[in-house]
């Protein structure tokens, strides 16, 4: 079940709006089968694994890392595909928790007379397939939040210079970050004073998140890395209800896709915002700051993880500070998360912080 989770994590980024799923086919005691979630989500982990297998799947024992999907989509059932080659025995991972699945697929196996055992790493399971359950349970991607700051929580110094407070080891992991997503986000204000590409570079890695970017007015300049790149790599805009109509037919114009999103006291609704992007299909977002976005985020609970990188140096409270403020009054209203990871990079340091899943 490790080389199946494992497996997994490889369609990470590339799959979406389909979990990320992995399976592995043993029979008597040796590996006879593998596979992955393809990208675009087709064809599913186990189709790959049988089709790898062929017919030593006769008798074998299939590790899924999720409960094989029971339903006719764009592809037959899984279930049924293992059903069909003659398989022993399924051991799954957690159960699917898309309303056409949800337990079905296991029933299908053992209607067929196949031995399934269940909740082998439920735990990490969960947490690999958090994006997908968290799309299907409520609507709306999983949120990771990232934060590169000095010691002392600013993102700028007062000029807004920023490059680089971090150093190229962090730098490096957060490339390998991105391309574990389906999107990176980030708000206008970065979009405008960085003219960040948010591509995914130096990994051999040819697939590319959407670049999603917040912005009420669609203020962004078009001359900017993301304008010259919108008709290659998906540029994701979302705006209030009323953008003005050149803008709109510019970006358009350049291969931009424009999501309108709700207000929330004169800003973009983020709950409304996520729901649409979880409508499009995307179950895991990266997102990279800045100051604005990542505490309207936090004030409304819907950040599911923080990533955080910090530098041994300080640049004083005139510097702009990682996180814009969030009218907190009481310190119990405080998001609080729990520390899951923190290593060494280069000199900097990485700590992770998590909520709990499901």
């Amino acid at each position: 079940m490790a080389l199946a989770l494992s497996l997994g994590r490889r369609g990470q980024g590339s799959c979406w709006p389909n979990p990320a799923v992995g399976c592995v086919l043993v029979k008597n005691g040796r590996i006879v089968g593998r596979g992955w979630t393809q990208p675009g989500g087709r064809p599913h982990a186990e189709t790959e694994a049988l089709a790898q297998a062929s017919e030593q799947a006769r008798g074998a024992t299939a590790y899924v890392s999720l409960e094989p999907c029971s339903h006719h989509g764009k592809t037959p059932p899984c279930a049924q595909a293992l059903i069909d080659a003659g398989v022993a025995r399924v051991v799954s991972a957690i159960e699917d928790s898309d309303p056409r699945v949800a337990g079905q697929g296991f029933a299908m196996l053992r209607d067929a007379g196949i031995e399934v055992t269940t909740g082998v790493l439920s735990d990490q399971a969960a947490m690999d397939h958090a994006g997908f359950f968290m799309k299907t349970e409520q609507g709306r991607p999983f949120v990771t939040l990232k934060l590169a700051s000095s010691f002392d929580g600013r993102i700028a110094t007062e000029t807004g210079q920023s490059k680089w407070i971090t150093g190229p080891e962090a730098r490096r992991a957060v490339h390998a970050m991105r391309a574990r997503h389906d999107a990176v986000m980030v708000g206008a204000g970065t979009a405008r004073a960085d003219d960040p590409s948010l591509t995914v570079r130096d990994l051999g890695i040819d697939r590319q998140p959407v670049r999603v970017v917040v912005s009420r007015h669609l203020e962004l300049p078009l001359l900017s890395q993301l304008a010259r790149t919108a008709s290659d790599i998906p540029v994701w805009l979302c705006h209030g209800p009323s953008p003005d109509p050149e803008r709109a037919a510019a970006w358009q114009g350049l291969g931009a896709r424009l999501i309108s999103c709700a207000l929330q006291d004169h800003r973009i609704d983020a709950a409304d915002m996520l729901h649409q992007l979880g409508q499009a299909g995307l179950t895991r977002v990266f997102c990279e700051g800045g100051s604005a976005l990542a505490a309207s985020l936090l004030a409304n609970d819907l950040v599911d993880e923080l990533v955080g990188f910090s530098a041994g140096l300080a640049i004083g409270a005139e510097g702009l500070p990682a996180i814009g403020a969030m009218g907190l009054e009481e310190l119990g209203d405080a998001p609080r998360f729990s520390l899951v990871e923190t290593r060494d990079l280069g000199g900097d340091v990485l700590h992770v912080w998590r909520r709990p899943v499901r």
